[in-house]
């Protein structure tokens, strides 16, 4: 089973788009897209420096707009798409993403909803100095007796051991002065404390625009971040998106679920990499490739027809 999965905040890197621009109708969809989230996508993927791609109202829109046109480039027909991808995911921002590709979501809508969910994020974040630490090893246990210790929220929950802990600058100082034994902790470059309470005026914004929106129930199953259960409603799938901006992303359990599932292959949609490195080490045995660059579609069709190829004798 293939599964196509779409990278979260962080991933992105100055100028990550600019091979994807040497592609026919690249350029030209970008900009279309850019008057829906109402900035200048082509600017900041191939142009922008690291601090201005960092800025959560950015980074967010810059993010979803690059896999749905990696996507687009990998599976020109969403039709056979849907037949040859058996499940679909995102980390955190990059759920919007695998909406999208799972039929629940168009490509405006999803546009639309990234666009004011980077916004009320940020705005957020401006309330009070925010912040998240991963924390790495140790004992789970011991590591989550010790974030509670501190008032800090678990808020990814990455697998291997990788825990995200966030809240207020001060907790996370309180936590690097006294942290759990046996952990390495690792500051993460974002505007604030995301999926936690700090982001609930988020939720209430988000809330208002999902009416306003068209949804479809998933063509593919959709595996949520919020407990890596397959959800087959979009209209599920919309209120969960609006719910997990100040709800902790559970990516362990969506690996668990393609462990389930059958996965055999897992392709990261650009800006790829930080979801392959983790599904490598938490999924042995299944085939993974990072789309980083259009130099990656020819070795990722050929995964796609070797698994279209198991699929067809599976079914026999």
């Amino acid at each position: 089973m293939l599964v196509i999965v779409a990278p979260g905040q962080g991933a992105q890197s100055p100028g990550f788009l600019s091979p994807w621009l040497e592609l026919d109708g690249v350029a030209d969809r970008l900009r279309r897209w850019s008057e829906v989230a109402e900035l200048d996508l082509v600017h900041a993927g191939t142009e922008a420096s690291a601090e201005e791609i960092k800025d959560t109202a950015v980074a967010q829109p810059l993010l979803v707009a690059a896999g749905l046109m990696a996507a687009r480039e990998l599976f020109p027909d969403e039709a056979v798409a849907r037949k040859l991808v058996g499940a679909v995911a995102g980390h955190s921002v990059g759920e919007i993403t695998a909406a999208a590709a799972a039929g629940v979501l168009n490509a405006h809508d999803a546009l639309t909803f990234v666009r004011e969910r980077g916004r009320a994020m940020a705005e957020a974040a401006a309330v009070t100095e925010t912040g998240m630490i991963a924390v790495l090893g140790g004992d789970p246990e011991v590591v989550a007796a010790k974030l509670a210790e501190h008032g800090l929220t678990a808020a990814n929950n990455n697998g291997g051991g990788q825990i995200v802990a966030a809240g207020t600058l001060a907790q996370l100082e309180a936590l690097k002065a006294d942290p759990p034994a046996g952990a390495k902790m690792v500051a993460l470059k974002v505007a604030g404390a995301f999926h936690t309470e700090h982001m609930a005026p988020g939720v209430a914004r988000l809330a208002e625009l999902a009416p306003s929106l068209t949804v479809a129930d998933p063509q593919v199953r959709y595996v949520s971040n919020q407990d890596g259960g397959v959800v087959d409603s979009g209209a599920e799938v919309l209120s969960r998106l609006v719910s997990q901006v100040s709800n902790p992303v559970r990516w362990d359990l969506c690996m668990e679920s393609f462990g389930r599932l059958g996965a055999t292959a897992v392709i990261e949609l650009s800006p790829a990499g930080t979801l392959t490195a983790l599904l490598k080490r938490n999924l042995k045995g299944v085939a993974t490739l990072a789309l980083k660059t259009p130099a990656d579609l020819d070795k990722a069709r050929a995964l796609i027809e070797e698994h279209a190829g198991e699929q067809q004798e599976d079914q026999a």
